[in-house]
């Protein structure tokens, strides 16, 4: 098989039609035997009824239905152990990932390329939001010891053998973005422009974008260990200066009452570096407790699809005849 497109859901039941519209369009100048993987990543809505529905219409899609919400992460990894193309492609189901993209990023996988990166760039987005972003993948870069991009995501397009690296990860806690830069193996950009979601709203709450940074800074290396001891380091190296300091003025000037200013910024100085490390420390503590547990990234409630219409539309009779 030539392609296979793997296509994370989570409550995506009215864009699904429009996705599969777009997507038919692009695959059908291919002209090669391809597959669609719709992941329902546990839906709460109708988005696995509509699954169903487009594999009955379309026997190039096919979907799975995982048992709960186990996250993108894990929706994902579902797709591409289900993949069965020499290449596969990862885009989101909202539209925002452009269908017609993949044209041009199969063009750049027949020079040779193992990883072809949709970036997508930040004209449009909100100054706030677009400052934080390069200052998070700033951070990142320089904390970690693998390359990521600034607005390269998860729509890209791989070789079997860049997924086939990915799937010998197995690693719990999955930090894709890392995870494609860890494997190495010669990789192009294609830039195009972020549009608006077609229908709907994204499903990416603050919280849920800062504990998804979190995972990016701690998953991929120990360096915020050991920037920890560096500043524990400061710290002791000001507290001993201060500790000199307050001996030689008591000596020369006799000794006075104690400032209840100083006093208070240190504690709550103090105190909030202990904080600060014990929550770097259980970061890490946490991810171990994980990792040695070695339940599965995810549990498969269903699955169907790639059957022809002509077939599928006798399955259906033999089901209502029984």
């Amino acid at each position: 098989m030539y392609l296979s497109v793997v296509i994370p859901c989570f409550n995506e039941e009215r864009a699904l039609p429009r996705l599969h519209d777009a997507l038919a369009a692009v695959l059908a100048a291919v002209d090669r035997e391809c597959e669609v993987i719709l992941v329902d990543d546990g839906s709460t809505d109708g988005t696995l009824i509509e699954a169903r529905r487009l594999a009955f219409a379309d026997s190039r899609i096919r979907y799975l239905s995982l048992s709960r919400n186990f996250g993108k992460e894990a929706a994902v990894l579902a797709g591409l152990r289900d993949a069965r193309g020499e290449r596969v492609a990862i885009m989101d189901a909202d539209l925002q990932h452009p269908p017609e993209l993949l044209s041009r990023m199969l063009a750049l996988m027949d020079s040779g390329c193992d990883q072809v990166v949709a970036r997508r760039s930040r004209e449009g987005d909100p100054l706030l939001r677009s400052l934080l972003s390069r200052m998070y993948y700033r951070a990142l870069n320089a904390l970690t010891d693998v390359g990521v991009q600034d607005g390269a995501g998860d729509f890209r397009v791989l070789s079997r053998r860049a997924v086939d690296a990915v799937l010998s990860l197995d690693e719990r806690n999955r930090f894709s973005k890392g995870l494609f830069g860890w494997i190495g193996f010669d990789t192009a950009t294609v830039p195009f422009r972020g549009v608006p979601r077609a229908i709907g709203r994204s499903k990416w709450s603050l919280g849920k974008l800062v504990n998804y940074g979190i995972d990016g800074l701690v998953s991929f290396n120990s360096k915020p260990l050991r920037l920890s001891v560096y500043l524990g380091l400061l710290v002791a190296v000001l507290a001993g200066c201060y500790m000199a300091f307050v001996v030689v003025h008591t000596l020369v000037n006799g000794v006075r009452v104690p400032g209840y200013t100083t006093l208070l910024v240190a504690v709550a100085g103090l105190g909030g570096l202990h904080l600060l490390f014990l929550g770097v420390l259980g970061e890490y503590i946490g991810r171990i407790y994980v990792e040695t547990k070695r339940r599965p990234h995810f549990l498969v409630k269903e699955s169907g699809g790639g059957v022809a219409p002509a077939r599928a539309q006798r399955l259906e009779s033999l089901s209502r005849a029984g």
